[in-house]
């Protein structure tokens, strides 16, 4: 896929596998080219493709990027929408944006992946029984 380098991808699942260390909440990445349509509508479709909504806990979370429409959203499952801050995602959204600004695109989807495991660390602790329910490898599509 050529939408990111090798390098990029293992630094990005690197920090999906750092970010889940100690919860038992599930961080997916999706990235595609274009989004024509309303990216969180099109954010739920893949949230749901991806069977993000089939963890036990409900705590799942998307961050969806259409790299050239420099589009993206954060999308959380229930169970994690209903214990963070009501401002929780947009103040991720907020630290990826600077560095979206400073033409760090990888840094700032590593930023936004911590954060989102900082908040799943903080409700949803890492338990000895934790099975990792969700692949932590990017998903991908050209469209």
């Amino acid at each position: 896929m050529g939408l990111l380098t090798k390098n990029e991808q293992n630094r990005l699942v690197d920090a999906i596998k750092t970010a889940e260390t100690n919860t038992s909440g599930e961080i997916r990445l999706h990235i595609q080219n274009r989004c024509k349509d309303d990216i969180f509508e099109l954010a739920q479709k893949k949230f749901e493709e991806l069977g993000m909504t089939a963890t036990e806990q409900r705590n799942g979370v998307l961050i969806f990027m259409a790299l050239k429409d420099k589009k993206f959203a954060i999308l959380g499952d229930s169970g994690i929408n209903e214990l963070v801050p009501e401002d929780f995602w947009q103040s991720t959204v907020n630290v990826m944006t600077e560095s979206f600004k400073n033409k760090d695109l990888i840094g700032g989807l590593e930023k936004g992946i911590l954060k989102a495991g900082d908040a799943l660390k903080e409700f949803f602790p890492y338990q000895s029984d934790d099975i990792n329910e969700l692949s932590d490898e990017i998903s991908f599509d050209e469209k």
